[in-house]
């Protein structure tokens, strides 16, 4: 278990980061212990994993059934459809559930008549069923609708669904063959406006986002059978406070980020896949005051900042895939990449610009946009360490295609970026402790990197601002801070509102360690 004993202070404390916050040279960061990996072999005897009590939601009857009486309400809604030109989709909507209530209560009066009569919940899951066959997800909704729902992971029949709060269980079917399965995921997407993006031999990959903000992603034809996967992203309304109350970061931390949006640092959100880089970057990005204008590009919207009445001006670009055929030059009919819109984004006064994922030739405009700028830019990156974030920096520049050197590559990322935020996940939710208390998914920032300029070999300089800190028997994996920082940029810093003095306290403002099955 985590050590609880009480902090024993090392003499002078104060007077050192005191000392270390007003010299003008940087000082190197204090060495980190390396986090050991944890593997199952490696578990002791008393934790044990959590055994899968999953069961999916069972309908009164089976899914044969909703089909005919699909197909039934279907047809109904077309005939009221052809006759008035004029009705809306909302309006289509609206008369459909009225036709699926009356095809589906005369269906269970005859239902009734065969001794199986049901009761009123089991009525209306059925109608609900049909409805969402019609008019939504299908046997995807009830996992969209779940707010504790994360990813839902499909490969032909094998559905797996990942919980914040729970292991990963196994679901039942979506569809009852592959051809189905396409099927419904090429009606997500002409339902979400996106009618260019469809599943096809053409076209074998498809990304696209879907009404509540998930982002799915899926595979055919070059796979030996379709393959999805669903990203939801539960929380799009938090803020810096939210994610302090979440555990995600503590007030001194939050306080910090809040100083260096406002004072227009460019910073990196990095981390693994399903850490919670987007909801930090967005949270963040509320902190942009609201007379300013911000330029966001997207593959899928994710951040949603255009959607928020009290933001700031945000002018959003979002992808475009390909209709699947080549023009005479090669490149796909329709697409347009990141690296497409970018010279147009910056045609548009802007302040900022918010990158939602890094992944491609787009780095080479985003990191000149964050040099040329006033400042105050973000984006989020996929990197196993923040320091590794700056060689996946500059080997995207390399792959760019622009002719680009590697120092050349160094260079703009050290005068570019000027903050790496990671964050780190720790996923203990297979395990119990000796105690039987239950793991869980623990999400937090570990580290804040500065960016100090060039150094040794022409690489980029970096010192630890926050970072996990043992000391005296006591072990914080979270992010506290270590004193480190140019004076130039916490003078930046003050001015946008920081306290110097939440820099002097090293163990942060964690009120308790953190309650993790294994030590960390």
């Amino acid at each position: 278990m985590t050590d609880t004993r009480p902090e024993i202070p090392a003499p002078n404390y104060e007077a050192l980061f005191a000392q270390a916050l007003d010299m003008n040279t940087a000082q190197p960061a204090p060495g980190l212990r390396a986090v050991p990996v944890v593997t199952p072999t490696s578990l002791p005897g008393s934790i044990v994993r959590v055994p899968n009590t999953s069961a999916p939601a069972v309908l009164p009857v089976g899914h044969e059934v909703i089909a005919e009486l699909r197909f039934q309400a279907s047809g109904k809604i077309g005939e009221a459809a052809g006759a008035d030109a004029s009705m809306t989709e909302q309006d289509r909507r609206q008369r459909g559930q009225s036709i699926i209530m009356q095809v589906v209560s005369e269906w269970a009066t005859k239902y009734a008549a065969s001794g199986a009569e049901l009761t009123p919940d089991q009525e209306r899951a059925v109608r609900e069923a049909v409805f969402d066959e019609l008019f939504r997800a299908g046997r995807l909704q009830p996992l969209l609708d779940d707010p504790h729902v994360e990813n839902i992971l499909i490969y032909g029949d094998k559905v797996r669904v990942d919980y914040a709060d729970r292991p990963t269980r196994s679901w039942g079917s979506i569809a009852k063959t592959d051809r189905d399965l396409i099927n419904l995921i090429n009606h997500l997407a002409r339902m979400q406006g996106q009618g260019e993006r469809a599943l096809t031999p053409a076209t074998p990959n498809l990304n696209l986002r879907l009404a509540d903000g998930s982002r799915l992603a899926a595979s055919a034809y070059v796979t030996p059978r379709p393959s999805i996967v669903i990203r939801r992203h539960r929380t799009r309304d938090q803020g810096l406070d939210d994610l302090v109350r979440w555990g995600t970061i503590d007030s001194s931390l939050a306080q910090f980020l809040r100083a260096a949006v406002k004072g227009r640092k460019n910073i990196i959100v990095v981390g693994s896949q399903g850490v919670g880089k987007t909801s930090l970057l967005r949270a963040m990005a509320r902190e942009i005051p609201s007379n300013e204008r911000v330029g966001t590009l997207e593959s899928e919207y994710e951040l949603h900042l255009h959607e928020d009445p009290e933001g700031p001006e945000v002018i959003a670009y979002e992808g475009r895939e390909s209709n699947g055929e080549r023009g005479p030059d090669g490149r796909l009919q329709g697409e347009l990449t990141l690296s497409d819109l970018f010279p147009q984004l910056l045609r548009m006064s802007l302040r900022r610009v918010i990158v939602g994922e890094v992944r491609s030739r787009e780095v080479v405009p985003m990191l000149h946009a964050m040099n040329e700028g006033e400042g105050g830019s973000m984006a989020t990156l996929h990197a196993r360490s923040p320091q590794l974030s700056i060689e996946r920096l500059a080997t995207l520049c390399l792959e760019a295609g622009i002719g680009m050197t590697e120092a050349l590559a160094y260079r703009l990322i050290a005068q570019a970026v000027n903050f790496v935020v990671y964050v780190r996940l720790v996923d203990e939710s297979e395990l119990v402790g000796p105690n039987g208390e239950p793991g869980r998914k623990h999400r937090f920032v570990s580290h804040v990197m500065e960016i100090t300029g060039i150094g040794e070999g022409g690489r980029p300089s970096y010192q630890m601002v926050f970072a996990p800190r043992e000391q005296n028997g006591r072990r914080e994996p979270r992010a506290v801070p270590h004193g480190n920082i140019s004076q130039t940029c916490v003078e930046d810093l003050t001015r946008a509102g920081l306290d110097r003095s939440v820099l002097r306290r090293p163990w942060g403002t964690w009120g308790e360690p953190l309650q993790t099955v294994m030590p960390l």
